[in-house]
């Protein structure tokens, strides 16, 4: 056990990057509105993103390439190549760059709960720089070896964090099988399902899967350890969400009023579990926000160093070029105390645009016999991804249409 154990490490980095500031503010709303009815919705979330990402995976383990290599060499024709580079570049480029201010946000509020820092009444905050500057030196390192491992002790400290906190609620567990295994949808209730299966099947985490897959296991094929580490990961990222939306649903029971932020959920778990439970839950929130601040910027090099054919070094120019801008917009709109809202948006319409795109394309490769041989996918791995495909091409669809006001 302990062999597959130290296995782990790619699937850590996807469970690292989708477990962000997002995805605790997603999944403490949900629990505070609609109490455990929605766990169904993250169940659903991680068995999609492990049939997607093991397609991933298993391209990195087998074939040596990631996503975006593959899509460069089966696009054979000129017009569709540019279209592809031209996609990726805009959804996973400055899409990463917006989402990058919200982790870097997110991560100033763990920052501040922990080290007791006093807002600032300037536009100006330091302590993002102090952030950024630790996501820079991580990254520039240019060592995967070093960010696997400093992201899975991080969200190792989120698992602590959010299951000590849901034991000690002692929820009740047959109304939380219940909520898992009987989906029931709410009134008004479908763009919050939305929301939580869009923070789980992230576009961008298919680019890094197989980039990180293929770095770590650079000789042979090790297929199996490459899903177990999925598998794993994935779930264990699935269940730290659940703890969330567990730890929210019992402290808004029997109150009317609704967080907008984990920052709520810790000062109404306060009376419920002590004085300590703002900075012990604060930690988590930082360790989010943190692991997803280094794991955008990364994902994004890799997506845009692949789709270019550009050489595959984390220390080259171009590699270090990608991932410094998108660090550097976070740090600038975080500083400055600027909500993207705007940007937001245009990251919320080209990923809604994206996710169901990125999945046909890796569909695609994963049934050509030249890249994958015998490893093709089978006819029910194709099934479930083209049932994954088609939901969230609707869910898509429908968060494109709220982020317009349109529904």
């Amino acid at each position: 056990m302990l062999q597959r154990i130290k296995q782990l490490g790619p699937g850590i980095l996807v469970s690292a990057a989708f477990i962000g500031p997002g995805t605790i503010t997603t999944a403490t709303i949900a629990g505070a509105s609609y109490g455990y009815t929605l766990l169904w919705a993250i169940a659903f979330s991680i068995i999609a993103t492990m049939v997607l990402q093991e397609m991933s995976a298993r391209l990195g383990a087998v074939a040596k390439i990631g996503v975006g290599d593959a899509i460069r060499i089966k696009s054979k024709n000129k017009l569709f190549r540019v279209f592809s580079v031209i996609l990726i570049i805009g959804a996973i480029g400055i899409g990463n760059a917006a989402y990058e201010a919200g982790n870097i946000s997110g991560a100033l509020l763990g920052f501040q709960s922990n080290f007791s820092a006093n807002s600032h009444s300037s536009s100006f905050n330091p302590y993002v720089l102090l952030i950024g500057f630790f996501a820079f030196i991580v990254l520039y390192s240019g060592k995967y070896k070093s960010i696997e491992t400093i992201l899975s002790l991080l969200v190792a400290l989120m698992g602590i964090v959010f299951f000590v906190s849901c034991l000690l609620l002692q929820p009740s567990i047959s109304s939380i099988l219940q909520a898992i295994f009987i989906p029931v949808l709410p009134e008004n209730a479908s763009l919050m399902v939305v929301g939580l299966i869009g923070t789980t099947v992230v576009p961008y985490n298919l680019f890094l899967h197989a980039a990180s897959v293929k770095q770590k296991w650079k000789a042979g094929n090790n297929l199996s350890h490459a899903r177990w580490d999925t598998f794993i990961s994935v779930a264990l990222g699935g269940l730290i969400t659940m703890a969330i939306l567990i730890c929210s649903a019992v402290a808004f029971e029997t109150i009317t009023t609704q967080p907008n932020s984990m920052a709520g959920l810790s000062s109404q778990l306060k009376p419920i579990l002590g004085g300590w439970s703002e900075n012990f839950l604060s930690m988590g929130f930082l360790a989010a926000g943190f692991t997803s601040s280094i794991t955008a910027p990364l994902a994004a090099a890799y997506a845009i160093q692949e789709i270019l054919g550009w050489k595959a070094d984390m220390k080259s120019k171009g590699f270090r070029l990608v991932w410094m801008s998108i660090l550097g917009a976070g740090i600038v709109f975080g500083s400055m105390g600027f909500k993207p809202i705007s940007i937001i948006l245009f990251a919320q319409v080209a990923n809604g645009l994206l996710l169901p795109i990125v999945a046909s394309y890796l569909l695609w490769v994963m049934n050509d016999k030249q890249l994958m041989g015998k490893y093709i996918n089978s006819v029910a791995v194709n099934i479930v991804g083209i049932l994954v495909i088609l939901l969230t091409a609707l869910l898509g669809l429908k968060s494109i249409l709220a982020a317009f006001g349109l529904i």
